[in-house]
């Protein structure tokens, strides 16, 4: 068993890398020099990945990849994805030429509230609490001045706070639920700051007010934090055309669009289906977010937080025929920047944001819906047409072949002959090594 260690953070980069190969790999030192293969070669460039977190040792790569003919609100855009499973990219520039061919998608932000929370318990009277909040709201703005300053003159700012009584969920439970704008910055930071001085001030005022001096009722601040569940920060994405134009070789528009209708319902109501669903949504929306600097894990959450809004998980998108017009679309909570944290300091997050034309953050929620519905499109569309593992399996036949060692040639002919022969794992093996025969 490894002995725990003193100090680790302390040591060299160097030194932490020298004390895990000697622990965990022997000293085996082809563990070290794999490592060091990560590292970048420019020695500033190395240094800014190294502070972006703590105790780095190497630098973890993902494929960047594009995918272009992305007709958004009649403007064309080529759209970043990193990510590492295969088809993800291939998928998305798929759906993204069908649906220019159609009229393109179309987005609308239907909001852009952000929320933050100061959970506190009270003990005493809640008529005498909510006055008490009342007398002191002007001063919770006042007190806060020197934080809202600068997002104020660009237009942001606080939204609203508002006491909230939780006392059925949890004895003596109390809230600020506060709302925010915070324009082009995601604002995590400002909105933890804003709500830590709401706290600071409501604490100092309570125990100075006259109203508890005297009372044995206590506030006891529990924490002040924002949300990642932001239902009221919303972005629609969405593509339309008569069925015939959904016609292709093998099947009729309109039994294609009765089948693709009946798909959505099915991970409307089945939780089964609909967490797979919803994941293949997740393939483009993380791809891009992760792309552009932004926190893919914070969007997982309040995105599956609002699938779920209605007491049961669900599908992200719809589908309806209506007058034989096809509509497919999807609404995403999305709380997302384009300034601040990774988008300055991550030169390849610089690029793609560039790549992207500089969006703003409203412009880039309705770039990230927009991948997340054509992923979601290009999915459905292969269940329920050729199956989902035809396509799959040939984007995923380098990643065998890879596997195997796989030289340039033997790569060649295996991609010749499996144009016509379905992909397997087996298959994929087994022709290598007849071919190495």
């Amino acid at each position: 068993m490894t002995n725990a260690i003193s100090g680790f953070s302390k040591l060299s980069k160097a030194e932490k890398i020298s004390w895990i190969t000697k622990n965990y790999f022997n000293g085996d030192q082809k563990s070290s020099k794999l490592l060091q293969t990560y590292w970048n070669s420019d020695e500033q460039l190395q240094q800014l990945h190294d502070e972006f977190i703590e105790n780095t040792i190497s630098n973890y790569y993902l494929p960047l990849g594009v995918a272009p003919n992305f007709m958004i609100n009649g403007q064309n855009y080529t759209i970043p994805m990193a990510i590492e499973e295969s088809s993800v990219v291939a998928a998305a520039s798929k759906a993204a030429k069908y649906w220019s061919a159609r009229g393109g998608f179309k987005t609308t932000v239907l909001n852009t509230k952000k929320v933050g929370q100061v959970h506190f318990t009270y003990t005493g009277d809640k008529e005498v609490l909510t006055s008490f909040f009342q007398d002191i709201l002007p001063i919770v703005y006042k007190e806060v001045q020197h934080i809202t300053t600068n997002m104020e003159k660009r237009g942001g700012g606080i939204l609203d706070i508002e006491l909230r009584d939780k006392t059925q969920d949890i004895p003596h439970y109390y809230q600020l639920h506060c709302t925010f704008n915070t324009l082009d910055a995601m604002g995590a930071n400002f909105i933890n700051s804003c709500l830590e001085q709401f706290a600071k001030t409501l604490e100092e005022r309570f125990e100075g007010d006259t109203r508890f001096r005297e009372s044995k009722d206590k506030l006891n601040i529990i924490m002040s934090i924002l949300s990642n569940y932001v239902p009221e920060c919303i972005v629609r994405a969405e593509v339309s055309c008569p069925v015939n134009d959904l016609s292709e070789r093998n099947i009729e528009g309109k039994e294609f669009a009765e089948k693709f209708v009946q798909a959505i319902r099915i991970a409307e109501v089945e939780p089964y289906r609909a967490v797979t669903h919803n994941k293949g949504i997740m393939n483009g929306v993380d791809a891009v977010i992760l792309a552009t600097g932004n926190d893919f894990r914070a969007v997982e959450a309040g995105i599956h937080a609002y699938a779920a809004r209605n007491g049961s998980y669900s599908s992200l998108t719809g589908a309806t025929i209506e007058n034989d017009i096809f509509t497919f679309w999807i609404e995403l909570p999305l709380a997302l920047g384009t300034v601040g944290g990774l988008t300055k300091l991550h030169p390849l997050v610089k690029w793609c944001l560039q790549l992207l034309q500089n969006p703003s953050a409203q412009e880039l929620m309705q770039i990230v819906a927009v991948a997340g519905l054509a992923q979601n499109f290009a999915a459905v569309k292969s269940l329920t047409t050729t199956g989902i593992q035809q396509g799959h399996m040939k984007m995923h036949l380098m990643n065998i072949l890879n596997q195997h060692s796989a030289t340039a040639q033997e790569k060649k002919a295996a991609v010749e002959h499996f144009k016509t022969t379905p992909v397997t794992h087996s298959a994929a093996v087994t022709f290598i090594e007849n071919l190495r025969k």
